[in-house]
């Protein structure tokens, strides 16, 4: 035991010295570790300015470092957090001078489903929530980079954005670099920005494409769409082009041929100037893919489509594989997704789509907002309770012209009212707005589902007629399937609600999340790429931010 003791003794002694020795102002280990963690943090880029930045916002330093303090902050998010604005040179992440950003309002998303539908209760907080509700429902927001309550809401969020990450994905599944790039921060080349991409390299083989499927399919379809822009593209078709159809003969159809041949709608090698049956087929897919009834026939919005360049399709795949990080993948339970450029409404279970249906969003002017929300409220026999601004712009200005405008459209003036507004609404019955039925998410842009009497609306293309709220094509199925698990609402019983003529609300025992989403590209369950058009301007605003110069 003494001689254990003694020789404990010298070997602390001789560690001791052989630190000393190998260390003269501290600790070797202490050394290493920040060796260490200097690796793990991103080098300021300081070529970032407001030229070329994502935001036009930027932070001092300082008041990272200060709310790290003041919320005592754990060294591996405080750590991530340093990295994460260095690498962006500390512009702001989330908001820009004109209130939220995309990905503002696209994380934010995630962050209430996770706390609300997945009880992620340590990533609840409620200040913030009250806070990031009021910004992202204000329609005229100014944020300035010297408000110090916008300044510790950017990094609030940030905070947030990072324990999501690393509560949700497993180590190696996404690294740092990857996490700092799920915001855009500076602005290139859109051939660059894929190429970077592409052709990044991991030690792990690890890849974030691998744990984002509707990332990784879009990812696949870059690279294709990367290699047509650097052959060159595909040949523009003459946009005076009338209407052409199977049996037709001419010089034009064999450019629409090889047109189909770049991207795979025909298969290579026909030279025949004929419009045969395999180049029908070959127009339907194409329609198909870009939303349009799939005629087979030629015609303008056909060509249109078809005269997109390949590097536009390159800048929108790059803006949707962005979109694609804040996706929501439920593995269990529904989930109702409403892809406003695409006017379908996915309903799934689990990861398994159980139908769709199409429906009328917004038009210009009365955007459809992104944003989640809890269907918890079905109402047959709806009032539809006319909002303040229709009252002005369109109610009132009728009413001058029409004395007897509101009881020929079944309307009626009850107390109440603002700004000098007479308070109107729409009586239950076959004229009513709202249809038979609506679906209450509720939420603070006033948006639901609901039947609507114009019917005809649901054979357009492009069905964006709204004031905001999104019309249901089949609003008896919605009902039907939200109450499906309450079984004293047999269909019958719904069927005589929805024509009963008397207003009355249901609650649903067990709330569904509603998600509404803006992607304009994406990669169908067949394995088929598709767009759409941009509708609201959005992949527009993105591509001013992403690109040094956008088509």
């Amino acid at each position: 035991m003494k001689r254990l003791l003694i020789y404990a003794l010298l070997l602390n002694f001789f560690v001791a010295c052989n630190n000393d020795n190998n260390n003269e102002d501290g600790s070797a280990n202490e050394e290493k570790t920040d060796q260490v963690t200097e690796k793990k943090i991103s080098k300021r880029d300081y070529s970032i300015n407001k030229s070329n930045s994502y935001s036009n916002l930027f932070l001092d330093s300082a008041a990272v470092e200060d709310y790290i303090a003041q919320n005592k902050v754990n060294d591996t998010i405080s750590r991530r957090m340093r990295s994460f604005y260095n690498a962006r040179n500390y512009q702001f992440a989330w908001f820009s001078t004109d209130g939220p950003t995309e990905e503002g309002r696209s994380f934010w998303n995630l962050h209430e489903y996770s706390t609300t539908y997945k009880h992620n209760n340590s990533s609840d907080d409620k200040k913030l929530k009250k806070k990031m509700d009021y910004l992202l429902s204000e329609e005229s927001l100014r944020v300035s980079a010297g408000d110090n309550s916008m300044i510790n809401t950017e990094i609030s969020v940030t905070s947030h954005f990072i324990e999501y990450i690393l509560e949700n994905y497993q180590k190696g599944e996404i690294k740092r670099k990857e996490m700092e790039r799920f915001v855009p921060f500076k602005k290139a080349e859109a051939m660059y920005l894929a190429d970077s991409l592409l052709t990044k390299k991991h030690k792990d083989n690890k890849y974030y494409a691998d744990v984002n499927p509707a990332y990784g399919l879009l990812k696949n379809q870059l690279q294709k769409y990367y290699d047509i822009t650097k052959k060159g593209g595909w040949p523009a078709i003459n946009s005076k082009l009338k209407t052409i159809k199977k049996g037709t003969s001419s010089p034009d159809i064999l450019a629409i041929k090889k047109r189909l041949e770049v991207t795979g709608e025909l298969p290579a090698g026909d030279t025949s100037q004929l419009f045969d049956e395999q180049l029908e087929n070959a127009v339907k897919a194409f329609q198909a893919s870009r939303g349009l009834t799939p005629t087979g026939v030629v015609n303008a919005s056909l060509i249109k489509e078809m005269n997109v360049p390949a590097l536009k399709r390159v800048e929108q795949l790059l803006i949707n594989m962005g979109r694609m990080r804040w996706m929501l993948t439920p593995e269990t339970g529904n989930l109702l997704l409403v892809n406003i450029p695409e006017f379908i409404l996915h309903v799934y279970e689990g990861k398994n789509e159980a139908f769709r249906m199409e429906v009328v969003v917004g038009k210009e002017g009365h955007n459809t907002t992104m944003f989640t929300g809890n269907l918890n409220q079905v109402v047959f026999s709806p009032y539809w309770n006319v909002p303040l601004n229709i009252v002005k712009n369109e109610i009132l200005p009728a009413m001058a012209n029409d004395p007897d405008y509101l009881s020929r459209n079944n309307m009626e003036e009850v107390p109440g009212g603002e700004d000098g507004l007479p308070n109107i609404r729409q009586l239950p019955g076959p004229k009513n707005s709202l249809g038979k039925v609506k679906f209450l998410f509720p939420n603070s842009f006033d948006i639901y589902f609901h039947d609507t009497p114009a019917k005809s609306l649901f054979s357009s293309d492009k069905r964006a007629f709204s004031h905001g709220c999104i019309r249901l094509s089949d609003p008896t199925k919605m009902a039907e399937y939200v109450l499906r698990n309450q079984p004293e609402w047999t269909p019958e019983r719904i069927e005589e609600a929805m024509n009963s003529g008397e207003e009355q609300f249901v609650r649903v025992k067990k709330p569904i999340p509603v998600l509404i989403t803006y992607y304009t590209a994406w990669v169908d369950e067949n394995g088929v790429l598709n767009f759409r058009d941009d509708i609201y301007g959005h992949d527009a605003t993105l591509a001013q931010k992403m690109f040094t110069n956008p088509l």
